[in-house]
């Protein structure tokens, strides 16, 4: 029989064609499916895992400033030598791609084509670590808009009048070379290594046309999602705004000053180096401690209150009549209560720098090795006229804590809003 004979029956797939396509179906929703547990499992490595934790760097905003806290940071300050106003642009636009690049987990430049007589465009320290949540935040120092009187990028007119020269202070003791500076860089990540190496990155790149001026390494230790302690021992930023309340951001955090749009969703950041005498604190009685701070050093409670987040009671007394937080402790004169509703964003670190060799000419004569270490007080703010400055005025007067601190270095930036893509940090100030 001729094919031409074969009767028109309707087709029917064979048995084994039908189990060969049900297969490859099944392959196909088993690779989908395999995708998508990777992905899950990827997203769930990158929420445990930190080193894997990405942060976006574009945006509204900058991260890193209420960014929830990593565990370490690199803070640096740097000053322009170049009188170009287009090198600090054409570096702000390479610090803005490479900064997108390290929070990615990727090399500051791309190693591609990189030949072995020049030198590598980014050092490789932390090339397979991952991203490890790392930020990078920049800020402008009073000296990009008017160094020694002069205008030396036509940016002057547009210095905002809230980026104010601080004041000294009751107790200064400014050392100036971790004082001020015209660009400033804060890198915040899980790792030491990353952190320092993203500032490192930065500073390598702009050889040339600026100087580092000071940088710090700072570290903060606690179980994620809670208060971190200081090296006092006690919780360190309880009171602060909180970062999740935008209503709160925009009031106490965020810059809308007029005069300046281009720091329109910006932050002015205060920094101070502060030394802590550890020897001398370390031998106070747990008692005058607490009364020192204001709260219970282990719950972190205010006096008078069980749990940390109590609210703090200024008008609580003893059975004498005496304030159950004393006149003179830090929590007293820091409230907002007592700074007309004032309020900044803390983001300290502490650090250790070693120790130091001491001496003194008069009695008693103490000849003795004492920690170099202490606080990177780092507090952002909408406007330090209204915030950092009058409560550090009364601080700075007043509070019992001075006895153990020491303010050593000192200075203060204008961070612009973040930044999008394709263009770099601080556009809006430039094309203004």
């Amino acid at each position: 029989m001729s094919s031409d004979d074969i009767p028109n029956t309707p087709s029917r797939p064979a048995r084994r064609g039908f189990l060969k396509a049900g297969a490859a179906l099944g392959a196909s929703l088993g690779a989908a499916s395999g995708l998508a547990k990777a992905a899950e499992a990827k997203h769930h490595a990158m929420a445990t895992d930190p080193m894997l934790a990405v942060e976006p760097f574009y945006g509204e905003h900058q991260g890193g400033i209420v960014t929830p806290q990593q565990a370490h940071t690199y803070v640096a300050a740097f000053d322009l030598t170049t009188t170009s106003r287009d090198d600090v642009i054409n570096l702000l636009r390479k610090w803005t791609e490479s900064a997108a690049q390290m929070t990615q987990g990727r090399p500051a430049a791309s190693l591609d084509g990189t030949g072995d007589d020049h030198p590598a465009p980014d050092s490789g320290d932390v090339l397979g670590l991952g991203p490890a949540g790392l930020t990078v935040t920049f800020g402008f120092g009073p000296g990009l808009f008017t160094s020694q009187e002069k205008d030396r990028y036509g940016l002057a007119s547009k210095r905002p009048a809230a980026l104010v020269d601080l004041p000294r202070f009751n107790g200064d003791q400014l050392i100036a070379q971790k004082t001020g500076g015209d660009l400033f860089v804060q890198a915040c990540a899980s790792d030491a290594q990353v952190a320092f190496h993203a500032v490192r990155q930065l500073a390598r790149q702009g050889y040339g046309i600026l100087n580092m001026r000071w940088g710090q390494a700072g570290f903060l230790s606690g179980p994620r999602g809670q208060t971190p302690r200081n090296l006092m021992g006690f919780k360190d930023g309880t009171n602060n705004p909180p970062t999740t309340d935008p209503k709160a951001m925009n009031q106490f955090v965020w810059a809308t000053a007029t005069d300046a749009p281009w720091m329109q969703g910006g932050t002015y950041t205060v920094v101070r180096r502060i030394r802590i005498t550890l020897e001398h604190w370390d031998q106070m009685e747990l008692g005058f401690q607490e009364q020192v701070f204001g709260r219970r050093k282990y719950s972190g409670a205010p006096i008078g209150q069980k749990k940390e987040f109590d609210n703090v009671d200024l008008d609580a007394q003893d059975k004498d009549g005496n304030p159950l937080i004393p006149e003179n402790s830090h929590v007293r004169l820091s409230n907002r209560a007592s700074n007309d509703g004032a309020q900044i964003l803390r983001r300290s670190y502490s650090y250790n720098d070693s120790t130091n060799f001491y001496i003194e000419r008069w009695p008693p004569w103490r000849q003795e090795t004492e920690y170099d270490a202490g606080l990177i007080f780092i507090a952002h703010q909408g406007d330090p006229r209204t915030g950092f400055i009058p409560i550090n005025e009364r601080l700075a007067k007043f509070d019992m804590m001075n006895q153990f601190t020491t303010h050593v270095g000192s200075a203060i930036f204008a961070c612009p809003p973040g930044a999008k893509p394709g263009s770099f940090i601080g556009a809006e100030l430039f094309n203004a």
